[in-house]
């Protein structure tokens, strides 16, 4: 998941306007208040949200599922599957569900190790697995992780992701990352979560994309579901992720491997088997009768655990995070559940379920974040509730995915450095090899003209280091969480340097120690 995932974790309530390890559960649901006519005006208006949702935006593909009552209302492909080819997209294309896979991970974690295995430990469990306070490591539970509540600073790890380390080294590091008060803090961390998902993993002796399928995938017959990127790398039906050109159009030019972060964010699936595993949640852990994961573990997932967005007016509500899942409450008192799932390389998808009603949609398109799978299922459940869609959803989803993005941008614009900017140094006064406890080794090299390139990462990837002002230099970041051009400073002896982006927790500075290198 990607910097966007704040969004997710708010579960969208700042638009539809911390707690001990073992809360209380909700209070008791209100009797339905839509019936079946309700709910088929909102089916029936369908195709005509989605295709206008596709024609704003441009989206090249969209799945959409609907499940109410325990029956399959609606199963549908839009669209194609990648951009300028023909392949349409239909309810057996396979797309990346990106940070949806934590309320599937916390389905997982329920079937294996029921309502006592929230309140475990992790640390014993994951042996290189250290927090920065030996107390919290100790004691910080499953629960704790799935919820966000450990300390753990916003996206901790997504970083070391980026750079090409695995999920064995990211999750042996977060020892490094500043802690946040235990138990009374939220920030969603797709690491803290999969250290959690691990650690259940381990205690059953296999790993966690196995666990994932022997506990659920096989049991509900979802086929087409997997945790391991190789299997979406090679479905033959499969929906590529897209990101927009200059040109506003969308292209197929990156290819995501979330296998670091699998139980937080790399499950691929299709509607027809999210269709299924909305069917289970609805009937709390059963299909056609059969009991597949624990009926009173699956309802601890939907309780309010952290509190992930404070209401920030006198009759503003809460937004609420349980175990994988955004919780909150609507106008009418009922329980709504929620998670969208976003890469900024080309994935955005959104589950909604208002467990009361027995209603539930999941949406899945096939590029970056634009609004479109959240507008969709917003869209639904207002059609549904009062006839008429409340207000232009679009836009306003689409402007919080901006705000993100802009928030991560460097404050100095690196692209017009100052009509008095100071001269560099010699290029063999910057060169040679460097440290971060965090961040592993880093090289700065030169060629034979002088221009310098940094080198970061397990097999190293380059960057061409562009003068700015004196001892700073640019570069373009790249990856999930690129953006855009980031300062590298260096002392004015050389000993070190810091990379801005890398630094938002006091973590990006690097030490000299070898000599220079060409």
């Amino acid at each position: 998941m990607s910097r966007f995932a704040w969004v997710a974790a708010a579960g969208l309530t700042a638009l539809l306007g911390v707690t001990a390890p073992g809360p209380s559960p909700p209070p008791p649901q209100p009797p339905p208040q839509l019936d079946d006519a309700d709910v088929q005006r909102a089916v029936d208006r369908l195709d005509g949200v989605v295709e206008s949702a596709m024609k704003r935006t441009g989206a090249p593909g969209v799945a959409v599922a609907v499940v109410h009552d325990g029956k399959v209302l609606h199963l549908k492909g839009y669209g194609v599957r990648k951009a300028g080819e023909e392949g349409a997209v239909d309810a057996d294309t396979v797309f990346q569900l990106a940070s949806l896979s934590k309320p599937i991970a916390s389905t997982v974690v329920s079937g294996a190790v029921g309502v006592e295995g929230w309140t475990k430990p992790v640390a014993p469990n994951v042996p290189d697995f250290r927090l920065k306070d030996q107390w919290v490591t100790s004691h910080v539970t499953v629960a704790d992780l799935f919820s966000h509540r450990s300390g753990l600073p916003d996206h901790a790890g997504d970083l070391l992701e980026d750079l090409g380390y695995n999920r064995a080294y990211i999750l042996s590091h977060l020892r490094y990352e500043p802690l946040a008060p235990f138990r009374a803090s939220y920030a969603y961390t797709n690491f803290g979560l999969t250290a959690a998902a691990q650690a259940v993993a381990d205690a059953k002796g296999v790993s966690w994309e196995k666990l994932a399928a022997d506990t659920l995938y096989k049991p509900a017959g979802m086929d087409s579901t997997s945790s391991l990127f190789e299997d979406y790398a090679n479905a033959a039906n499969r929906a590529w992720g897209h990101v927009k050109t200059e040109g506003d159009t969308w292209k197929a030019e990156f290819v995501r491997d979330p296998d670091a972060q699998s139980p937080a964010g790399g499950v691929s699936s299709t509607a027809r088997d999210m269709a299924v595993w909305l069917q289970l949640q609805l009937a709390d852990g059963k299909l056609d009768g059969k009991q597949i994961i624990d009926a009173e573990a699956l309802q601890r997932t939907h309780w309010p655990e952290s509190i992930a967005n404070p209401p920030h007016a006198p009759a503003a509500r809460t937004g609420f995070y349980g175990l994988g899942w955004n919780v909150s409450y609507d106008d009418e008192g009922r329980l709504r559940l929620s998670h969208t799932g976003a890469f900024a390389l080309g994935a955005h998808t959104n589950v909604t379920m208002l467990p009361g009603e027995q209603l539930g949609i999941v949406v899945l398109s096939n590029t970056s974040p634009v609004g479109v799978a959240d507008a969709v299922a917003l869209d639904f459940f207002d059609i549904a509730q009062t006839g008429e869609i409340s207000r232009d959803w679009i836009p306003l989803v689409d402007a919080l995915y901006q705000q993100q993005e802009d928030a991560g941008r460097s404050k100095t614009d690196y692209a017009h450095p100052p009509s008095d900017a100071a001269p560099a140094k010699a290029a063999d006064t910057y060169t040679g090899t460097f440290e971060s406890d965090y961040y592993g080794r880093a090289q700065v090299v030169a060629d034979e003209d002088g221009a310098l390139t940094l080198r970061l990462g397990p097999k190293p990837q380059t960057y061409r280091l562009t003068h700015y002002d004196g001892d700073t230099f640019s570069f373009p970041t790249a990856g999930e969480n690129a953006v855009g051009l980031t300062g590298v400073t260096f002392t004015p002896d050389q000993k070190s340097f810091t990379v801005e982006y890398l630094d938002t927790n006091g973590l990006g500075t690097f030490t000299r120690t070898g000599g220079a290198s060409r």
